[in-house]
């Protein structure tokens, strides 16, 4: 049945995909408040009851149902492709894959069957990986993905710009540098446990490690899809500080009026025990305690250019790094986590 023409002053309709996730539920919620009609797709309705109370339209199915991405794209304006799978133990490299890349590339065809006008594609900016050599690294830096995750969200990001090339659809990707904000549980080990004082340097820590507050990330999504000179590109972003872990800890105990951690130990042992740990627990599902990436975060350099999405795109982070840190361990405090 053919879409029915809107009326240019009827607000557009937008579509996250991945709208349960800490950072589609962010963009979802701003995106409301803008004035525009949003429509999140979820795997899990339970799961999605804020989303409705925010006056989110919700979608329940899988992103990989072509069907229910059929349905959900009715009358979308613009599509901004967070859906991911996020890594956990026993989850198989084909799962990655399969919402990854061919997920990604069912997406976009319908996106253009369905008269999608722009589609945003988040990938990470971990399709680097560690980037000492070529620090601080813009788009063109090499490519060193380190774990299964990373290597199929840069398979994704080919594939979503190829496609979209191929089915004329006005594409850009944008890699997020690692995401913090008030209720995000993925660095809550790092800012809660310095809080606790109960975080421990490995290494010397001198990697860099540049973040990006999560409503600055959301208004890189909004300047990629609405800039006409966008289409086809990459950008990178990420805040406007690189601090080393050192500094960075230092920070995070000043905002929690807490004394820094001192004590330091080396890395490889843990890096030995992460392995092993590994080889024991991931064949049984089990999720380990301890893991190789989660010990590389101590020794992988993380410190980018963003100069690209501030000269095409106007991004300009306005969350300073200290207040972001305030912002993030007052939430963590007041859900308890700390």
């Amino acid at each position: 049945m053919p879409l029915t023409r809107r009326s240019s002053q009827e607000p557009r309709t937008v579509l996250v995909t991945g709208a349960a996730g800490f950072t589609g539920l962010a963009l979802a919620r701003s995106l409301t408040r803008r004035g525009q009609r949003v429509r999140g797709l979820v795997r899990n309705r339970k799961r999605a009851s804020y989303l409705e109370q925010a006056g989110v339209e919700i979608i329940a199915g899988d992103v990989r149902d072509r069907a229910t991405v059929q349905d959900a794209l009715l009358g979308v304006d613009t599509v901004y492709h967070l859906a991911a799978v996020f890594r956990r133990a026993g989850v198989p490299d084909s799962e990655y894959r399969s919402v990854h890349v061919d997920a990604t590339r069912q997406l976009v065809e319908c996106s253009a069957a369905a008269g999608v006008r722009r589609f945003v594609h988040c990938s990470t900016v971990g399709v680097h990986g560690d980037v000492e050599a070529q620090a601080p690294a813009a788009e063109d830096a090499p490519f060193h993905p380190g774990d299964i995750y990373q290597v199929t969200k840069l398979e994704g990001e080919r594939m979503a710009l190829d496609t979209a090339g191929r089915v004329g659809l006005p594409l850009t990707v944008v890699r997020p540098g690692p995401i913090y904000g008030p209720g995000d549980r993925r660095l809550l080990k790092l800012i809660g446990g310095v809080a606790r004082k109960r975080f421990v340097l490995l290494g010397d820590g001198t990697p860099h490690f540049q973040m990006v507050y999560v409503d600055d990330l959301i208004e890189g999504f909004r300047l990629a899809a609405d800039t006409p000179a966008a289409v086809g590109r990459t950008y990178i972003v990420a805040g406007g500080e690189a601090p080393t872990l050192n500094e960075l800890v230092e920070e995070i105990a000043s905002v929690a009026h807490v004394a820094p951690p001192r004590t330091r130990l080396p890395v490889w042992p843990f890096w030995v025990a992460g392995a092993i740990c590994e080889g024991v627990c991931v064949p049984l599902g089990i999720e380990p305690p301890i893991f190789r990436r989660r010990v590389a975060f101590f020794t992988k350099n993380r410190w980018f250019d963003t100069s690209r999405a501030r000269d095409e795109l106007g991004y300009a982070p306005k969350v300073r790094l200290r207040d972001g840190i305030r912002r993030t361990l007052d939430s963590y405090r007041g859900l308890g986590w700390v």
